[in-house]
């Protein structure tokens, strides 16, 4: 059985790598964000509407709401992976790679942060600031030409870890089935795990589970983009070690900056700091020095280092899964 989830792993990243996600696919995770927000109308509305709110009360819904998402992603994806090698090897292999691939972000990843960097060559900065509106979750109306690509690269650089590199490994250790879990994880973070008045109890539980799961990988992210940036033409391997070992904890998160930090000192760029979100600016800590300003080229840079990053995954991986494989024969 190995030998098929090898097979359909390499597919599946080869997939991502090809065509990533269009829009006009059907995809697992609009499935699992829509069951998430149905969970939230349903579980979290009528708490809202009471007089008193209820903290604990909230936070045990919220519970709820993560055990029946990871529940419904993991039988709906067991089923399909398990019916579909049950009705033949070939099919069995065409579903997981499929849904491998579904789980990978790099091309879509460097496809909108490439739109970015098109809208910038052309000099329309509003038409810049509408397409990183699209990848971020910052307030785009304020920024000036720098401003953007700032946040252009940081998303690439935080979402190596979220997007590729942590599903990647969940996907290495447990096929679809980990990394549709992983996915489940990573979207209601991103749903309602936010510090507001209407999810700061629902969301902890969310919140916390996504810290959890992303904490081997996003350090496993920050060591392999070190080496990449060694790899990589422009990037300074020394650097990024460095600015990583002083500003990976600079961050809210404890995982964000891990990768963040490594972009920064390998590009030899800062980033991060004060950030307007919904109106209100949010002071935050700079990740990396100002060696250089930034430039619109370093989104293309920071799109290399990711898939260097990948690459060098995929390869260990490879390597280990073979491995296991004829260790089990």
């Amino acid at each position: 059985m190995i030998w098929y989830h090898i097979v359909a792993f390499s597919i599946g990243v080869l997939l991502d790598f090809i065509i990533g996600d269009p829009h006009w696919l059907p995809h697992p995770i609009r499935l699992i964000g829509a069951l998430i927000g149905k969970l939230d109308k349903a579980l979290l509305e009528p708490a809202l509407q009471k007089a008193s709110r209820n903290a604990k009360v909230e936070k045990r819904k919220g519970e709820l709401c993560v055990l029946v998402v990871l529940l419904s992603t993991t039988l709906v994806t067991a089923a399909l992976i398990i019916g579909a090698y049950m009705i033949h090897i070939v099919v069995g292999i065409v579903i997981e790679s499929v849904l491998t691939g579904y789980c990978l972000a790099a091309r879509s990843l460097q496809m909108e942060s490439m739109k970015v960097y098109k809208e910038l060559q052309k000099g329309d900065m509003k038409g810049a600031r509408t397409a990183v509106s699209m990848i971020v979750g910052r307030d785009t109306a304020v920024l000036d030409e720098k401003g953007i690509i700032k946040a252009a690269v940081e998303t690439v650089a935080e979402n190596t870890s979220d997007g590729v590199i942590a599903p990647m490994l969940y996907l290495l250790l447990g096929g679809p089935i980990l990394g549709l879990m992983y996915k489940a994880i990573n979207t209601m973070d991103s749903m309602i795990a936010y510090h507001n008045e209407r999810y700061e109890h629902f969301g902890r539980c969310a919140a916390k589970l996504d810290d959890a799961a992303n904490f081997i990988p996003a350090r496993l992210s920050a060591v392999l983009m070190i080496l990449a940036s060694y790899l990589k033409t422009g990037c300074s391997g020394r650097n990024a070690y460095a600015i990583f070992k002083r500003d990976r904890f600079n961050h809210k998160s404890p995982n964000s900056a891990q990768t963040e930090s490594v972009a920064a000192g390998a590009l030899q760029v800062q980033l991060a700091g004060d950030a307007y979100y919904f109106g209100k600016l949010v002071e935050k800590p700079y990740i990396g020095d100002p060696t250089r300003e930034i430039e619109k080229d370093d989104i293309k840079r920071m799109n290399q280092l990711m898939y260097w990053t990948m690459l060098l995954l995929f390869l260990v991986g490879e390597v280990v899964l073979v491995s296991l494989g004829y260790l089990m024969r």
